[in-house]
């Protein structure tokens, strides 16, 4: 077990809802990246492509010019806020974007500078640097600084909750230890864990597992119906991850938006809502979420984010 946080099983909680009455927070994430062009890491369609590699740039590229557009029109339609993971490079490369994200009311969680990005081998005064650049620019950008983090490949050092903290975050999505938030330990207080499905996740599931986007709709489906079932007894978190240029693909967005459709369709017991919304409510609830929780309110926990629970 990770010595960041307590082991606590499920059947030993609190029982209890979200503020509101809502058993089940469902956070639709939206990954809006930047690639530098040859260099650093890359996710590829048409893997082996020799240099350079415009094949799979261009495949990346379609979600910052037609795909990011297509996902927030379909989740404003669907009264979804997206959830929005965003590389800083996107400031200069696709600006149109986050007027997009801002327009429908999303919240910006850090993505680091660019998915070309790993903290992994950085030395600590390194990473340090590198988490307060990417939230200094948001800051400049929004008016607020992000309270979330979200790891290009989801990759970290040692000292990676450590730092989050001293840079002024205050819940990380990045972990699905669990199906509620968890409150993990660092040096200089404690970071709120988000829920964050690595499988229902177009990256990981419809590319890198080559799953049919119909297959990957039923997935978000049953995982949904299957914890709104168990949300009746105790608050629960699903979170669905969508990439601009994977889930933005037409025949893709087609078979999710269904799915989608369902999540979203009105029903009792169901908030539609962002991390930053959840970080206020755990906050506002210790009694259902023990641990070693601030001692006091944080600040308002990200830019961008619709106050009204739901």
């Amino acid at each position: 077990m990770n010595a960041r946080y307590e082991y606590r099983s499920m059947p030993d909680r609190p029982r209890g809802t979200w503020p509101g009455g809502a058993g089940l927070a469902v956070m639709v994430c939206v990954g809006v990246e930047e690639y530098r062009f040859g260099d650093g890491h890359t996710e590829d369609a048409l893997p082996g492509v020799p240099a350079p590699d415009l094949v799979n740039t261009a495949w990346r590229d379609y979600g910052n010019r037609v795909g990011a557009f297509a996902l927030f029109d379909t989740l404003e339609r669907l009264g979804v806020p997206p959830t929005v993971l965003l590389n800083t490079d996107v400031y200069d490369t696709a600006p149109d974007v986050v007027r997009a994200a801002r327009r429908v009311g999303g919240e910006i969680v850090a993505h680091g500078r660019s998915n070309s990005d790993s903290l992994a081998g950085m030395t600590p005064d390194a990473e340090g640097d590198y988490l307060r650049d990417v939230a200094a620019r948001i800051e400049r950008h929004e008016g607020a600084p992000p309270g979330g983090w979200s790891s290009p490949w989801l990759a970290h050092t040692p000292s990676t909750v450590d730092l989050l903290v001293e840079a002024g975050y205050r819940y990380l999505l990045d972990l699905r230890l669990d199906d509620q938030p968890v409150w993990l330990t660092s040096r200089s207080g404690p970071l709120l864990s988000i829920p964050y499905n690595a499988e229902i996740n177009d990256s990981s599931t419809m590319i890198g597992r080559e799953t049919p986007a119909r297959a990957f709709a039923d997935m978000v489906v049953d995982e949904f119906d299957a914890l709104l079932e168990a949300s009746a007894e105790r608050p629960l978190v699903m979170s669905v991850v969508l990439h601009s240029f994977i889930t933005g693909a037409p025949f893709r967005l087609r078979a999710v938006e269904r799915a989608l459709a369902h999540l979203a369709a009105p029903r009792p017991g169901v908030w539609l809502t962002t991390p930053g919304e959840i970080h206020r409510a755990v906050l506002a609830t210790p009694d259902l979420f023990p641990g070693l929780a601030p001692s006091a309110p944080s600040a308002p926990s990200a830019p961008s984010v619709r106050a009204a629970l739901r």
